[in-house]
Formats: C-alpha cells, sequence, structure tokens
C-alpha cells in the first residue's frame, strides 16, 4: 500500500511550530503501515489525528512533507484525498464482509 502527503499547505500555528501544513494518509486499511512511515520521519504516535474515522491522517509541516516525500512518500493534490480515503474505507468494508461470523 501507500503512504500519500497532500499539498494543502495552509498557513498555521500549532503549538511553537509555525509552517504551511499538510496532510499524510496511507490506502492501507491497516494504519501500521502509516505510524511506521511517521515514525520514520520523527513523528510521535500521538500526534496522530484517528478521532474520525473517516479521516485518519498526521499533520505535518512543510519540512515533514518534504522528508516524506524523500522517503517515497506519493505527492497528492488535497482534492485527491477524500478519494483515496473513500477507497480505504471499501477495502475496509470488504475485508469486515469476508470475516466469518
Amino acid at each position: 500500500m501507500t503512504v500519500y502527503v497532500d499539498d494543502f499547505g495552509v498557513p498555521a500555528i500549532v503549538g511553537r511550530h509555525t509552517s504551511r501544513w499538510s496532510h499524510m494518509i496511507t490506502d492501507n486499511p491497516d494504519l501500521e503501515e502509516l505510524h511506521a512511515f511517521a515514525e520514520r520521519i520523527g513523528l510521535r504516535r500521538s500526534y496522530f489525528q484517528g478521532k474520525d474515522p473517516h479521516h485518519p491522517h498526521y499533520d505535518v509541516t512543510a519540512n515533514k512533507r518534504e522528508q516524506a516525500l524523500r522517503l517515497g512518500a506519493k505527492p497528492i493534490k488535497w482534492r485527491e484525498m477524500p478519494e483515496i480515503l473513500r477507497a480505504r474505507r471499501s477495502l475496509i468494508a470488504a475485508r469486515n464482509s469476508e470475516e466469518p461470523r
């Protein structure tokens, strides 16, 4: 599966970090790939934005976005993100329907 970073680039101050912020997501139903990738670029698991199960992501600064791209994340337009997340949810639904009851 793939890790993606969008080009949202909204200017914001988060804690002591002033930057342009984007989102890092995966199309993998298993979020461990996303967490492992986040760790590789120095993000803590506590930074994960997972309260909304339809939009699990990490917010990333411009510097972290560039680092993620260097390590193989795929760049996407921010408008592409909902489609990728819908496909991920479809995979989850398909896997859940295949599980024995």
